[in-house]
Parts: structure tokens; C-alpha cells; sequence
């Protein structure tokens, strides 16, 4: 027991008291976040903002600067994206869930590229190649990017580019030594994966609830 105890959290023993706590909350919040997505509440933005306030915090002390860019931008996109769930688009409606027109194909491949080059250049000013682990930080930021800028504008495919960039945040969060992170995204794969099951059950309808 002791040994797996060990495997999972003893990385912890060098973490003070005050940044485990905190990334406990900022986990906490994030699930809550999730949830409130895949239910099509406008409290997805609050909670959001909560987590990756913390988490912004704490990458920056740790030096992830790609997960702490991915925070950062998940704050400004939250802002972004509570105008956006909110904004009616008749004297009734707000916005819906809809699906990815051809335009925003584009859109997203090119926030996806300029996200890649950009957080490369990051990376080379900092003198942080040092590992896989800063490719493949990069590439799970740009899905990162695309899904927070499709979930905030409501289109149902920002489920497919959480449920990949999951998957693959896993593994990397425990190789990272950030167990309850990690954690997290396990829980944010199957929450997404239901997400996009009930956005494209309620496509096309309506409500927006509070």
C-alpha cells in the first residue's frame, strides 16, 4: 500500500503544504468547470476562471510555461466565451449550439499553427528544449487552443479537441509528477466524451440555463 502510495503522490514530499492545496482546488474547480460545460451552463466560465487563475499561478513557479499559456488563455477565452453564451441573438435566444461552419475550419487550423509557432518561439527564448516533454507540451497546447476557442463561441466539436488533448495530458501530468492533475484529465476525458454525446443530442435547441 505504501509503495503505491509512493508511485502515485510521493512527489508530493517536495510540494509545500500551500501548492498542494492549491492544485487540489484548482482541480476541484476545473472538474466543475467541465461539468458545467457538458450541461450547457453559463456557470462553465466562473469555475473556469478559478482554476486556471490558480493553475497560472503554480505553472509559473513550476516553469511549465506551455500549461501555464494554455491557463492564461483559458482565463481571456472564459471572458470571451461568457459574452458569447450570453449575447442573445433575437429577443428570446442566446447563442446556440451549432457545428463548425467552413470558415471556422480555417480559423482553427490557423489559431492551431500560429499557436505551435508560437509557443515554440517561447520555448527557444526560454532555453526549454530540453526534453519530448516540451514537444509534446506544445502540441497538446495548440488542441488546447482550438477546443477553448470552439467551446467558447459553442460549437459541438470542442469536445473532440478536449477528448484528444486529454487523453494525452494523462500521462503527461503524471510523468510531470502532477498526480491529482493528471487525475483530472482522466476525469475530463469521460466528462467529454458524454459532453459531446448530449451536444449533439441538443443540437440546434436552445437553452441556454443559469
Amino acid at each position: 500500500m505504501s509503495e503505491t502510495f509512493d508511485f502515485f503522490f510521493g512527489q508530493y514530499k517536495e510540494y509545500s503544504t500551500l501548492d498542494t492545496a492549491l492544485e487540489i482546488i484548482a482541480v476541484i474547480f476545473g472538474f466543475l468547470s467541465v461539468w458545467f460545460s457538458k450541461q450547457n451552463k453559463i456557470w462553465v466560465f466562473p469555475t473556469g476562471m478559478m482554476s486556471t487563475i490558480i493553475f497560472v499561478y503554480l505553472l509559473l513557479k513550476w516553469q511549465l510555461l506551455g500549461d501555464m499559456m494554455i491557463n492564461g488563455y483559458y482565463f481571456i477565452m472564459s471572458v470571451y466565451g461568457w459574452y458569447i453564451w450570453t449575447r442573445k441573438v433575437d429577443e428570446t435566444q442566446v447563442t446556440p449550439i451549432s457545428t463548425i461552419t467552413k470558415k471556422e475550419k480555417y480559423m482553427a487550423s490557423y489559431i492551431f499553427l500560429a499557436t505551435l509557432i508560437f509557443v515554440y518561439l517561447v520555448y527557444t527564448y526560454f532555453e526549454k528544449w530540453t526534453s519530448w516533454v516540451a514537444y509534446v507540451d506544445t502540441f497538446t497546447t495548440a488542441i488546447f487552443f482550438v477546443g477553448m476557442w470552439l467551446m467558447a463561441k459553442r460549437k459541438v466539436e470542442n469536445w473532440i479537441f478536449w477528448i484528444v488533448g486529454d487523453l494525452i495530458s494523462i500521462p503527461l501530468y503524471f510523468y510531470k509528477g502532477f498526480t491529482f492533475t493528471s487525475f483530472q484529465y482522466l476525469g475530463f476525458t469521460f466528462i467529454a466524451i458524454f459532453g459531446y454525446l448530449t451536444w449533439k443530442k441538443s443540437l440546434h435547441k436552445t437553452p441556454l440555463t443559469s
